[in-house]
């Protein structure tokens, strides 16, 4: 079918009022009708997301119905009695589609546990385990704009849907047609039956079990640092708050303006913890207070991000900075506990520093492919291995971190309490994060890290963002060349380059759309679209004797970068 057939289709069968109006309202928009028509979502390793507009392109009850049709048929295959948990953000429409997606399961005699209330993706997650469900949703998009929506797949693992399901799943969908192989029940007749329950409140109190558990030195006063936390209008704050308390963080501020749920994130239009202006609501009350950190988790709190005082100002760590505050922090209280066994898991554009502290203290770092979902991957293997002892620490640098088990994909909640009890021992013994960092510093070189995205959006920006990973695949030695690169990982063709001694190799990790340029002096730029947004990201890696040499270094590589970008932005 051409574009306008497909959307004559839609105009012909929904039903929905307010979706009607909208599609209307686009009858002579051949743009806005290519975009919302030219394809379908495609379901992968983190389920569907995109913006909540009517349409095959976008998220909407009739593509969450689709999708929930899909999930229910491939469990259907493999399961006698599936039972889903399903749970969501704060974001317009997430317990729309969670009720949604609830009722498309229960029609297909799906048992289904949904929570009462919007909750984090990582108490989504091990509820997910703790009820031996076979699937999980989210309603999420995480730190996407408002206008943007999601279902998010897990496994019975608790971890975001491998590649291997999510394949399954999506043929599932595709042999669904939207609008006629799709059962629906009613949610509270589902309710009435038993077919749909509410989460029961033990599952909760089990969840803030396993978070203070993770508490590394309960010795260490948590009552000395003075907090500002902001939920950014989304999830986190009953869990952070109770998990505070309970721990004796009694000096926490929680911004009022970002306290409640706001699916239009009206104060902070980017909820995102990477980046600065997400806490500027929270620096306000850190300075009135005279705080020691802020601290911010995203809508669905699975991220952290962290803002320190640094003189009269506060500096916003990178992730990557604060993986190496926490890893170093677990280091040191674990080092008469640690094994040649012990093991940091960590993604393939972070933070190369871990892995020097990681060697001078005799453990392993296992290295993994972007994405928490292969972190997950890695601890269900040594599960399977009755190895999970062995297990240190988990942390991608997007601000993604677990400590323990419990969950399988990153927590904010319990990264948020080690954080802050970090800070409290750091403070009882007259430190801070940026004491801690110079001190890694003089003692392992400098490392810089700093992530430069690019957005190009609608179906020209999938092309734009092809366009730039085939020319820089086909001028392999033409970028970067400045920097003395010797060696260029493809991980889509499985190829190492070696210029120095013209040797080819291969990637040992899967193929994955990823390059990596590694210097001779140890830095490195990784190149990859993103999974989940129409962005393309360049992981700038650096390290130099000194913290100016590799500031320098990391401002170069960067105006490099911004000048190959320059001429696909016009």
């Amino acid at each position: 079918m051409d574009i306008n057939e497909k959307y004559n289709v839609w105009v012909k069968n929904i039903k929905n009022e307010e979706l009607l109006k909208d599609l209307n309202s686009i009858e002579s928009n051949e743009k806005e009708k290519y975009e919302r028509f030219y394809k379908n979502l495609e379901f992968g390793t983190a389920g569907i997301r995109g913006i909540m507009r009517c349409g095959a392109n976008g998220i909407n009850i009739y593509t969450i119905r689709q999708t929930a049709q899909g999930l229910a048929n491939y469990l259907l295959k493999s399961c006698q009695h599936p039972v889903v948990v399903i749970s969501y953000d704060s974001r317009n429409n997430s317990y729309l589609f969670a009720k949604e997606t609830a009722s498309v399961l229960a029609a297909n005699n799906v048992k289904v546990y949904i929570s009462s209330s919007l909750q984090p993706t990582p108490f989504l997650s091990f509820a997910v385990r703790f009820l031996k469900a076979d699937a999980g949703v989210m309603i999420t998009a995480s730190h996407n704009p408002a206008e943007y929506n999601g279902f998010k797949c897990y496994g019975s693992d608790g971890a975001q849907m491998g590649e291997e399901d999510a394949l399954k799943v999506y043929n599932c969908i595709l042999h669904a047609d939207i609008f006629k192989d799709v059962k629906y029940a009613s949610f509270n007749l589902s309710l009435e039956s038993g077919q749909i329950k509410f989460i029961a409140e033990d599952v909760y109190q089990e969840y803030i079990k396993c978070v203070l558990a993770q508490r590394i030195n309960k010795d260490v006063d948590m009552s000395q640092i003075k907090i500002v936390y902001t939920p950014l209008s989304g999830a986190g704050k009953n869990f952070v708050k109770t998990v505070f308390e309970l721990s004796g963080a009694k000096n926490l501020i929680i911004v009022p303006e970002q306290e409640k749920p706001d699916g239009n994130f009206s104060t902070c239009p980017k909820p995102n913890p990477e980046l600065k202006e997400a806490f500027k609501y929270g620096e306000m009350y850190a300075q009135k207070n005279n705080a020691d950190i802020i601290i911010a988790t995203d809508p669905d709190a699975d991220r952290l991000g962290v803002c320190v005082k640094n003189g009269g100002e506060f500096r916003l760590l990178t992730g990557n900075e604060i993986g190496v505050i926490l890893f170093n922090y677990i280091i040191s209280c674990k080092k008469e506990k640690l094994s040649s066994q012990s093991v940091l898991i960590k993604s393939l554009v972070s933070t190369p520093l871990v892995n020097e502290i990681a060697e001078k203290n005799n453990c392993k770092v296992k290295e993994v492919l972007t994405g928490f979902k292969n972190i997950a991957a890695e601890i269900l293997k040594m599960e399977k291995n009755n190895n999970l002892s062995d297990y240190l620490f988990g942390f991608e640098e997007s601000n993604g971190y677990l400590l323990g088990t419990y969950a399988r994909d990153k927590d904010a909640v319990s990264a948020a309490l080690l954080i802050c009890e970090t800070a409290g021992y750091y403070k009882s013994i007259g430190k801070d994060f940026n004491d801690v960092l110079n001190e890694l510093g003089e003692k392992y070189g400098f490392f810089k890290e700093e992530t430069l995205s690019f957005e190009f959006k609608g179906s020209e920006g999938i092309i734009k963002i092809k366009n730039i990973m085939d020319d820089i695949r086909k001028n392999p030695g033409g970028f970067f060349g400045e920097f003395n690169t010797f060696e260029i990982e493809d991980y889509l063709n499985s190829t190492v380059n070696n210029f120095e001694n013209n040797e080819l190799s291969q990637v040992k990790l899967p193929k994955s759309n990823i390059l990596k340029y590694k210097f001779k002096n140890g830095s490195s730029v990784i190149i990859r679209p993103s999974g989940t947004e129409p962005k393309i990201k360049f992981y700038i890696l650096v390290q130099e004797k000194t913290e100016n040499a590799a500031l320098d270094l990391l401002k170069n590589i960067k105006y490099s970068i911004l000048y190959i970008i320059k001429k696909y932005e016009k």
